[in-house]
């Protein structure tokens, strides 16, 4: 049987991971504990790992992003601080795009030549957003991030994509800038395609950027229907196009929340792990299940997240 080098990679991951759970564990005395308020460190980290599993699964079979879903249900379900969550959100989002991103690009399904400027905007947006959101109140935070992601209910909701957009009038800026390329529709058939609304583009991709970075959520949520919607992308494009921006922007503001310090292994590293393992069981399960049904789960999962940051921030909570 043979193994690829990612599923080898993840293994090595989990085992050490494991390794120093119960090693940790072993010069505790055995990890016995009284209560679960004297649960070791690895206690909750064990358990983050098993939910990251599932939420994995249920992010590729609803068709969503997993940055998106663990920020505001881990915060709201676990003990941890918002600003760790937040850390690990962003190391979330961008191991799956780091993985993903070279396959992309050697398949085409991702334009190099259009991702480079709206990355390198997104990438200021979201140096800018990690630095304000780490310096801001955790109150205020939880109540912008509570509007954020009833924001992000209500694109799921409403937004509708295109496979293949119209684009009457090519942006200038972006012929000059050689950017378009070939695509293929849901019949197979090959057609060129170019972008529209280049600059404003790129101002809302820094808004973008913005809000991943002050709200470590990724940002594919936001970068497929701009990319669709307001460029013109085709939809194929558009994804491959989305994970290799993340796959920039994330690992810019991931620097910052490393660098204040908060980004914990015993929460990043399991929460990593485990949405790594169960995106790769959820491909496997996408054909079998019905994605409308999770799809609307899932809404439902972050409505209540998204109403009870807001009730948190406001201080109901």
């Amino acid at each position: 049987m043979k193994f690829s080098r990612s599923f080898v990679q993840t293994a090595l991951i989990l085992f050490v991971f494991f390794t120093v759970c119960f090693g940790a564990s072993a010069t505790e005395g055995g990890g016995s504990v009284s209560s679960v308020n004297d649960w070791p460190w690895w206690g909750w980290s064990l358990i983050l790992f098993g939910f990251c599993f599932l939420l994995g699964i249920v992010a590729i079979v609803a068709g969503v992003g997993g940055g998106i879903l663990f920020v505001p249900i881990v915060s709201a379900l676990f003990p941890f601080h918002l600003d760790f969550v937040r850390g690990a959100g962003l190391l979330v989002a961008l191991a799956g795009a780091l993985s993903a991103a070279p396959r992309l690009l050697r398949d085409g399904m991702a334009s190099l030549r259009l991702a480079l400027p709206l990355a390198l905007a997104s990438s200021l947006g979201a140096l800018a957003g990690a630095q304000i959101g780490l310096a801001l109140p955790g109150q205020t935070v939880e109540l912008c991030l509570g509007v954020v992601i009833l924001a992000v209910v209500a694109l799921m909701f409403l937004a509708k994509r295109t496979d293949r957009p119209l684009v009457a009038h090519p942006d200038p800026l972006a012929l000059s800038l050689g950017i378009g390329g070939r695509s293929t529709d849901a019949m197979g058939q090959e057609y060129d395609w170019n972008i529209r609304h280049f600059l404003p583009g790129v101002v809302v991709f820094m808004a973008i950027g913005f809000m991943a970075g002050m709200f470590g959520l990724g940002a594919g949520w936001a970068n497929v229907p701009a990319l669709n919607l307001l460029l013109g992308a085709p939809l194929k494009v558009a994804v491959g196009t989305s994970i290799l921006i993340i796959a920039i922007n994330g690992s810019a503001s991931s620097w910052v929340y490393l660098n204040q310090g908060a980004v914990l292994p015993i929460i990043a590293l399991p929460s990593v792990a485990g949405m790594m393992l169960g995106t790769r069981l959820g491909a496997v399960l996408l054909p079998k299940v019905k994605p409308a049904a999770i799809r609307w789960v899932v809404i439902a999962f972050l409505s209540l997240a998204g109403i009870r940051s807001m009730l948190a921030g406001l201080g109901v909570l």
